[in-house]
């Protein structure tokens, strides 16, 4: 089991943990971590774009001159995509860019995800992450305490304290542990997790 240190907001050392090996220790397989990039981005993807084929443009419907004696070359029609206001070669049609994972592939890329964080040593472990009011001021000085700038922040349940206090905050996002994700995982260079977020973790995906 890999065993990490333990942090309190002032960004002292105050214990150990140890984390799961069939989380946090499991062999990295980088093609499921990608292939979970992918769909993450591919499922975003509106696919609304279009442009219209030579069927689909106005005029043409006759022949521009006979077919020969004219000293032109030989043209059908003015659609044709070598026309002006032709229609597009191979035009981009809308079309659903999303795909599926199965459900045992996405779990090894999040735990491919979350271990290739501490083979890097790119995860800070808190004891707890709680703000009395919502100040971006106070998160701030806790990601500067544990000398930290670009990271996801996961705890265990939701904190619209925490939540709305990092939300200017650039280059860091919040989560909670039941909805983390392989691409929020990989966009972020380091890892906030609270001691009760991974104890969540480990429950739903060991």
């Amino acid at each position: 089991m890999a065993n990490v240190s333990v942090f309190n907001m002032e960004g002292n050392e105050v214990g150990t943990m140890e984390l799961s090996d069939a989380v946090f220790g499991v062999k990295i397989n980088e093609n499921l971590v990608h292939q979970a990039v992918v769909l993450r981005l591919a499922n975003e993807r509106q696919g609304t774009q279009k442009a219209k084929t030579r069927s689909e443009v106005s005029g043409g419907g006759k022949k521009p001159w006979r077919q020969k004696g004219t000293g032109h070359a030989r043209q059908g029609s003015t659609r044709a995509p070598q026309w002006k206001g032709g229609g597009v070669v191979f035009a981009p049609v809308p079309r659903d860019y999303s795909f599926k994972m199965n459900k045992k592939e996405k779990r090894a890329a999040l735990k491919s995800a979350l271990t290739s964080k501490v083979q890097d040593q790119k995860i800070v472990v808190l004891d707890e992450l709680k703000l009395d009011a919502i100040k971006t001021k106070d998160f701030k000085r806790v990601m500067d305490n544990l000398k930290v700038e670009n990271a996801l922040v996961v705890t265990a349940e939701q904190d619209q304290n925490v939540v709305m206090s990092a939300r200017n905050i650039p280059h860091v996002a919040t989560s909670v542990a039941s909805n983390i994700n392989v691409y929020d995982i990989m966009k972020y260079k380091n890892l906030v997790v609270t001691k009760a977020a991974v104890a969540s973790i480990e429950e739903v995906f060991a």
